[in-house]
C-alpha cells in the first residue's frame, strides 16, 4: 500500500465528512484501482477517517437545521451521494418529528413575508411549490397551510 497516498486519503476524509464513492473517486483521480483502492479503504474505515454511517447523520442533520431542507430532498441527495438504506436510516433519525413539523411553518411563515400576492388561492400554491422545491411532503404541507393564516 502507497505511504503517500495513503496519507492524502487520511487528509481528504480528516477534512471533511465522506461517503465510500467520494473516497473511491479521488483514489482513481490519484491512479489508485482494484485492490489498492480497497485496500485504503478498508484501513480509511478500521481507522476511522471513514464512516458512511457518521456521514449520513451529519449530512442529515446540518441540511436539515442549517438549509431548512424536507426529508425527501436529504433522501434523495443521500441515495445520490451512494450512502447505504442502512446509514440512510441512521441519519434520517436526526431529524425530530416535532422540530421538522415547526421548521416547516416557519419556512412557510418567512416565504409568505416574501409574496406580495393577495389572493390565497395564489399565495397557497406559490408556498405548496416552494415547500415541495424544499423536499418537504405534501400532505405535511397542506397540514401546515391550513395551520398558517393566509
Amino acid at each position: 500500500m502507497n505511504k503517500e497516498i495513503l496519507k492524502k486519503a487520511a487528509g481528504f476524509c480528516a477534512y471533511q465528512e465522506r461517503t465510500h464513492r467520494e473516497v473511491k473517486e479521488r483514489l482513481d483521480e490519484w491512479g489508485v484501482w482494484g485492490d489498492e483502492a480497497d485496500e485504503i479503504v478498508v484501513w480509511l474505515i478500521e481507522n476511522n477517517y471513514l464512516n458512511e454511517e457518521r456521514f449520513a447523520k451529519i449530512f442529515a442533520g446540518s441540511k436539515f437545521r442549517v438549509k431548512k431542507w424536507g426529508r425527501l430532498k436529504i433522501r434523495q441527495e443521500l441515495k445520490m451521494r451512494g450512502v447505504s438504506d442502512y446509514c440512510l436510516q441512521m441519519g434520517m433519525k436526526e431529524i425530530d418529528p416535532d422540530e421538522y413539523i415547526q421548521t416547516l411553518e416557519d419556512v412557510l411563515h418567512k416565504k409568505r413575508g416574501e409574496i406580495k400576492d393577495t389572493n390565497p388561492l395564489v399565495v397557497k400554491q406559490k408556498l405548496l411549490r416552494y415547500a415541495l422545491s424544499k423536499g418537504y411532503e405534501q400532505d405535511l404541507i397542506w397540514d401546515a397551510l391550513g395551520r398558517i393564516v393566509l
